[in-house]
């Protein structure tokens, strides 16, 4: 059985990436969203990327906390960086 579930793999061809990219992309957004998290998990974790990461969200917590920072909500950042890219 396992020989001939081997041998089937063989048979079956590849799919071109440029096919499979647009049947991704004509799936909904709820199952292309799941498929992008399955792949990310796929790639590993780099730890200290995540470490630096992490330090970078505690820094910028406790610079709010203390008052030297303050939240900016999404379209306002947009808005910022859309400005200084001017």
């Amino acid at each position: 059985m396992l020989e001939t579930v081997t041998s089937l793999k063989s048979l079956v061809m590849p799919i071109p990436v440029d096919v499979l990219e647009a049947e991704l992309l004509s799936l909904p957004q709820a199952d292309r969203s799941r498929i992008v998290d399955r792949l990310l998990a796929s790639l590993g974790h780099d730890r200290e990327w995540e470490e630096a990461w992490a330090d970078e969200a505690d820094q910028r917590e406790a610079r709010i906390d203390n008052g030297q920072a303050s939240w900016v909500d999404g379209p306002e950042a947009l808005s910022r960086i859309r400005a200084t890219l001017k």
